[in-house]
């Protein structure tokens, strides 16, 4: 039974919403309060709402949403304005509000917002998920970063046995869709964040390709100008959505390490840092390492990748374990050709060389970060090579 209660200083309004409103509590209640925000009591006493629709009139009102929200997490809020500039927006969403109506608006309008809002209120539980983020950077240009991110999610999503999200947060120059895709994303990032006020499953999910069984592409801007329309509380709402939709998310933080992409190494379960076995390589990993620990993230959430690493190398993995300071990495073999092929058709190296020494070490990672039920361990390579339909061998290398 839902409790809802109006805030407006207009009494037709409250009037009308009311009217409006009262299917859409389901044998509930819906009681309107005709004063501003900031000058009445809304929650006391017990009689707490499940959802307030509230009228914004003044700064004061959105002061008193966002005391509310902080207060009460658990009352789904609805908001309605004239004024709805980028910043009120940004308030509004940190605050939690999940829909946002300009006025004028009309009751029906105000009501589907509300059954919106009751619907996912019912959606069961059995939908909602508590993804794991795992973000990958780059200690220098060319490290390999997005190829590993890209082909790791192909790996995790197992041909559709897990929902995996690929979000590719380099803003500027950013391309790890077509390191599984030959297809032309239909949205980015920087276009979910313009409508960031609306943001839902659908809306996310919309926004993304389907690039594989299980495997969805959030790709990055294809203007890099576009980069500075994405802020750190974007990512913030983005990935707490993505979490709830997905088994695994995977970000592609790309080199620099700006706001935007410190938000989401924040908000990561771990980070892999991608380096390869040289001097300038090592030189950077080091100072990305102290970022790290500046950062007070903790050594569990950290772990390294060692890409293109080869037997025979001038610096050794001991020397690398010596320089970092660092116990255990992971290592990802030099098969340049196989690689290659894999980027230039735009297909997942799993299924362009599914025999491959870097495909074995790929899925080698995946059973590290999530090992697969012991049933369906035999069906692996079936369900990857399943998962994409655009797939072409190559002659591989050795191991």
């Amino acid at each position: 039974m839902l409790k809802i209660v109006i805030v407006t200083p207009d009494s037709d309004h409250a009037e009308a919403w009311a009217r409006a409103l009262s299917g859409a509590a389901e044998g509930g209640q819906v009681h309107a309060i005709n004063q501003a925000l900031h000058e009445v009591k809304v929650l006391a006493n017990g009689s707490r709402a499940d959802l307030l629709v509230a009228e914004f009139t003044s700064a004061l009102d959105l002061d008193a949403l966002e005391s509310l929200a902080n207060a009460h997490p658990e009352v789904e809020f609805a908001l309605v304005g004239a004024e709805m500039a980028p910043g009120v927006l940004m308030r509004a969403m940190r605050a939690g509000v999940r829909e946002v109506l300009p006025t004028p608006t009309t009751p029906e309008a105000v009501a589907a917002a509300v059954q919106r809002i009751a619907g996912k209120r019912r959606a069961p539980a059995a939908h909602e998920r508590n993804g794991e983020v795992l973000g990958f950077v780059s200690c220098k240009g060319g490290s390999g970063a997005t190829f590993t991110a890209a082909n790791l999610a192909h790996v995790l999503a197992a041909g559709g046995q897990r929902r995996v999200a690929l979000i590719d947060l380099n803003l500027q120059f950013g391309d790890a869709a077509l390191f599984v895709s030959n297809e032309r994303p239909r949205s980015h990032v920087a276009d979910v964040a313009h409508n960031i006020h609306r943001l839902d499953r659908d809306l996310l999910q919309s926004a993304m390709l389907n690039v594989a069984n299980g495997l969805y592409v959030l790709a990055a801007p294809e203007d890099p100008a576009q980069a500075t329309d994405v802020t750190p509380a974007h990512v913030q709402a983005i990935l707490r959505m993505a979490r709830s939709m997905f088994d695994f998310v995977v970000i592609d933080a790309g080199r620099s390490l700006s706001a935007v992409t410190l938000q989401a190494l924040d908000l990561c379960d771990r980070v892999y840092a991608v380096l390869q076995l040289t001097l300038p390589f090592i030189r950077d990993g080091k100072r990305l390492n102290d970022v790290f620990r500046s950062l007070d993230y903790p050594p569990h959430k950290l772990h390294w990748i060692v890409n293109r690493c080869e037997k025979n190398s001038q610096i050794t993995l001991a020397d690398l374990k010596k320089a970092m300071g660092m116990q255990a990495l992971s290592t990802l073999p030099n098969q340049y050709e196989v690689v290659a092929a894999s980027v230039n058709q735009g297909v997942p190296v799993a299924v362009v060389a599914p025999n491959s020494a870097i495909t074995r070490a790929l899925r080698n990672l995946a059973v590290q970060i999530a090992p697969l039920p012991e049933k369906t361990r035999g069906g692996w390579l079936t369900g990857l090579l399943r998962g994409n339909t655009a797939a072409r061998s190559i002659a591989n290398e050795p191991a």
